[in-house]
C-alpha cells in the first residue's frame, strides 16, 4: 500500500509566511487560497506571490501587504535588533522576476497577556486586544473550508496556550499581541487552506533548527528562542537543534503550525519525492532562510491481507481513578483531544475496598505521549498511568470532497479489498445540516447516495 506524506525540512527555520509559500510552491491551489482569504472579515490587506532568488535558488515568496494605518513593528529590523550592533544578515534583497529588487524585513509574532476583565473589542479593533476567542471568531466567520477553519482555530490554541503559559494567564484571558495583527492572522489562516487543499493528512517534521541571540518584542528584549517557542516545543515533544546563526529562525507561528499538524517525527526508510516546495524567508543567513517541504510517498507492506503495516502502531494509556469531580473528568476529556488523542472514554469500575471508580482510556500516537501523560499527572488525582504499544488493523482511506446537491461536502472513503466504502464526515453533515435548517441523518443520507453515485 502507498501512503504519502507531506515532509517538512527546517533547516533553514520556519515561519508563517515561509510555511505558505513552501505549500503554495508544493502545489496548493493558488487561486482557492486567494478566494477563501478574501471572505475573511478583516480590512486594510493584501496579498503577493512572487518568486525570488535565495541563495541563488527559486524560490516562492508570499507576503502580506498591509494598509498604512494597521503597520506595526512585525516588519521593522531596526526595532526587532536595533537592540544589537549593525550586521548585514539582518536585511537582505530578494531578487524578483519582474526586474527589480524588492525589499522585505522578517515579521515577528507574538503575544500580550492582560488581565480579566479588559474590555472586549469588534473584530475589526486594534490587534494588541484580539483575544483567542476574537480571532476564532474570526475564522468562523469567514468561508474557509470546515478542515481549514479546524486547523487554523489548532494553530490559534497552541500559540495561546504557550503565551498563557509564558504569562501566568489562561487561554482565555491572554490577548494576542502581534499574532493577534491582521498579517499574522492571514499568515495562519492562509497556511490551513494551503494544508487542507493538499489533503495530505501526515505530516513529518523531525526537528526544528533555531538561532541564538536576543530579539526585541513588546515585552523588551528577549533571549532566541523566544518563550513561546520554548513552551510549544516543551508541551509538544518537538525536537530543537540550536544553530550558531545569531538570528531568530523559528517564530511562534512557525512553532505552533508544527505543533498542530505534525502526526510523525521521523521519516520512512525508503521513500519516493513526487513534489518539493521552497518557501522564501524575509532574511538571508548562513541557512539561507529557506523553507523546503516535500510530497513524499513510500510503501506499506500488507500482513495477513489487511492493511495492517509493521510501521502502524498506536499506544494506549489507562489509569483508575477514584477521588474526581465529573466535572474534572469531562475536562480532561476535552484537553486530551484538543492536543490530539486519537480517543478517550471512560469505564466504570470498582477498586480496592469496593470504591467505585472509573478508568480513563486514551488511544494516541507515540509523538503525543508526553502531552497525553501531562494532562493527566496535572489535571487528575492520579498517581500513575500504564502505557501499552498496540498493533492495529486500518482499512486504507482518504478524505474527499465532493459537490452535492446541498453544497461540497466531505467524505471519507475507505478500501475495503478492492471495494470502496464511503462515509460522510459529521463536521461536514452538521454543517450543511445547521446551515439549510435539516436533520442531520436527512443530510448523512442524502450526502451518502449522491457521494456513492459520484465516487463508485
Amino acid at each position: 500500500m502507498n501512503k504519502k506524506a507531506i515532509y517538512f525540512e527546517c533547516y533553514g527555520g520556519i515561519s508563517g509566511d515561509m510555511t505558505v509559500a513552501a505549500l503554495l510552491d508544493m502545489g496548493a491551489d493558488e487561486k482557492k487560497l486567494k478566494r477563501q482569504l478574501a471572505t475573511l472579515p478583516l480590512k486594510g490587506f493584501s496579498i503577493e506571490i512572487s518568486r525570488v532568488k535565495k541563495s541563488g535558488l527559486d524560490c516562492c515568496d508570499f507576503n502580506v501587504v498591509l494598509e498604512e494605518q494597521y503597520h506595526n513593528h512585525d516588519h521593522d529590523i531596526v526595532y526587532l535588533y536595533g537592540h544589537r550592533q549593525s550586521d548585514p544578515e539582518h536585511v537582505h534583497t530578494h531578487d524578483h522576476d519582474h526586474g527589480h529588487s524588492h525589499e522585505h524585513i522578517h515579521g515577528h509574532e507574538h503575544i500580550h497577556g492582560h488581565e480579566q476583565g479588559h474590555e472586549k473589542h469588534s473584530l475589526h479593533t486594534d490587534h494588541e486586544h484580539r483575544g483567542l476567542k476574537d480571532v476564532t471568531e474570526i475564522i468562523e466567520r469567514s468561508e474557509l473550508s470546515e478542515g481549514a477553519k479546524k486547523i487554523a482555530v489548532d494553530i490559534f490554541r497552541v500559540l495561546a496556550e504557550a503565551e498563557a503559559k509564558a504569562h501566568g494567564a489562561t487561554i482565555e484571558t491572554v490577548h494576542f499581541h502581534e499574532v493577534g495583527a491582521i498579517d499574522s492572522i492571514v499568515d495562519i489562516a492562509a497556511a490551513a487552506i494551503c494544508l487542507d487543499d493538499l489533503g495530505i493528512r501526515e505530516i513529518i517534521v523531525p526537528q526544528l533548527y533555531e538561532g541564538r541571540g536576543t530579539v526585541r518584542c513588546a515585552h523588551g528584549i528577549l533571549p532566541i528562542p523566544v518563550p513561546a517557542v520554548m513552551h510549544i516545543a516543551a508541551g509538544h515533544g518537538i525536537a530543537m537543534h540550536i544553530t550558531n546563526i545569531e538570528a531568530e529562525l523559528v517564530t511562534p507561528t512557525g512553532a505552533a503550525i508544527v505543533a498542530a499538524v505534525r502526526t510523525a517525527d521521523s521519516l520512512p526508510e525508503k521513500y519516493t519525492i513526487r513534489a518539493v516546495g521552497m518557501g522564501a524567508g524575509k532574511r538571508d543567513h548562513k541557512k539561507g532562510g529557506i523553507l523546503r517541504t516535500m510530497i513524499i510517498e513510500y510503501m506499506q507492506e500488507i500482513q495477513a491481507e489487511s492493511s495492517m503495516s509493521s510501521e502502524d502502531c498506536i499506544y494506549k494509556l489507562e489509569s483508575n481513578i477514584d477521588d474526581c469531580t465529573g466535572e474534572a473528568l469531562g475536562y480532561v476529556m476535552e484537553r486530551l483531544f484538543a492536543k490530539g488523542a486519537r480517543d478517550v472514554n471512560y469505564m466504570p469500575v470498582f477498586m480496592k475496598k469496593n470504591r467505585p471508580a472509573y478508568q480513563i482510556n486514551i488511544i494516541c500516537s507515540q509523538k503525543d505521549i508526553p502531552v497525553m501523560e501531562k494532562i493527566l499527572f496535572t489535571e487528575t488525582t492520579t498517581i500513575g498511568i500504564r502505557r501499552m504499544k498496540v498493533e492495529r488493523s486500518v482499512l486504507e482511506r482518504k478524505i474527499c470532497k465532493v459537490e452535492t446537491s446541498l453544497g461540497e461536502a466531505q467524505v471519507k472513503v475507505c478500501d475495503l479489498y478492492g471495494k470502496l466504502r464511503i462515509y460522510p464526515e459529521y463536521e461536514s453533515v452538521a454543517a450543511i445540516a445547521a446551515e439549510r435548517k435539516l436533520a442531520y441523518r436527512e443530510v448523512w443520507e442524502k450526502i451518502l447516495r449522491e457521494a456513492e453515485s459520484i465516487l463508485l
